[in-house]
């Protein structure tokens, strides 16, 4: 009953089969995210530490599930499953969201 752990667990097994979280993943995976990506390329911003598909998902289950702040968000990657399920293990910073946002508020809206 005290021990801790041995291996971190799935967090998929933590989310049942149909969640939104999955569906949102699989959908994001499918997209073309070119035009995400180009921004990046060619010298365009290099300080982007996370994959832009990553955010692509994290955005879109927060607008999904009616968290639009990116502090809110940045606070749900810390502490909801699915959002954790989505990042990937990371952990964006809210200013770092917010940029992402407004970096690529025309690609958003285009989905």
């Amino acid at each position: 009953p005290d021990q801790s752990l041995l291996l971190p667990p799935s967090l998929s097994d933590w989310l049942p089969s149909g969640h939104l979280a999955y569906f949102i993943n699989d959908t994001v995976d499918s997209l073309d995210l070119s035009a995400f990506h180009a921004r990046y390329s060619g010298g365009g911003p290099r300080n982007q530490p996370f994959h832009p598909s990553m955010m692509v998902k994290i955005l879109l289950y927060g607008y999904a599930t009616g968290v639009f702040s990116s502090r809110k968000i940045a606070k749900k990657l810390h502490e909801d499953v699915a959002f954790r399920l989505l990042a990937a293990g990371n952990y964006p910073a809210h200013r770092t969201i917010c940029d992402f946002r407004a970096l690529h508020l025309k690609e958003l809206s285009d989905l």
